[in-house]
């Protein structure tokens, strides 16, 4: 995977575009509530710069499965956690965590791929509490 800058908005969007491609696929729903939600301005970027970062996850998500379609979207757990080791500001951390909540939503139903990811960053990020502080 390419790396970027600690906290960038590209390093956000990058773990946005995980969510939207966990289930195998990137579906149009799920492309329209990241329009409606415009996750690309609450990231710091236009929308073509965030479907550049959706391009180069698939780039190197092909790259990484050495071109097996099957494996293309399965990230290793060593992998996904310098994923999220990118985005260090707890602020940030929420945004895009609740960004990916609502983007794994948005196809009506929260698949394996999706709910493994969700629950990988709510524990790497620490932020148990607050996915239950909404609940009370």
């Amino acid at each position: 995977m390419r790396p970027y800058p600690t906290d960038s908005p590209q390093a956000a969007a990058r773990i946005v575009a995980l969510v939207m491609l966990a289930d195998g696929q990137l579906s149009r729903s799920e492309l329209a509530a990241a329009d409606h939600l415009q996750a690309h301005a609450a990231l710091g970027l236009d929308r073509a710069s965030l479907r550049l970062v959706i391009h180069e996850l698939c780039e190197d998500l092909l790259d990484e499965a050495h071109l097996a379609w099957a494996d293309a979207c399965r990230v290793t757990p060593r992998s996904l956690g310098a994923l999220l080791a990118e985005v260090a500001d707890p602020a940030l951390q929420r945004t895009v965590l609740g960004l990916c909540v609502q983007l794994a939503e948005a196809d009506g139903r929260i698949a394996d791929g999706e709910s493994a990811l969700l629950v990988a960053a709510v524990e790497h990020w620490g932020l148990q509490h607050e996915m239950f502080a909404g609940a009370a």
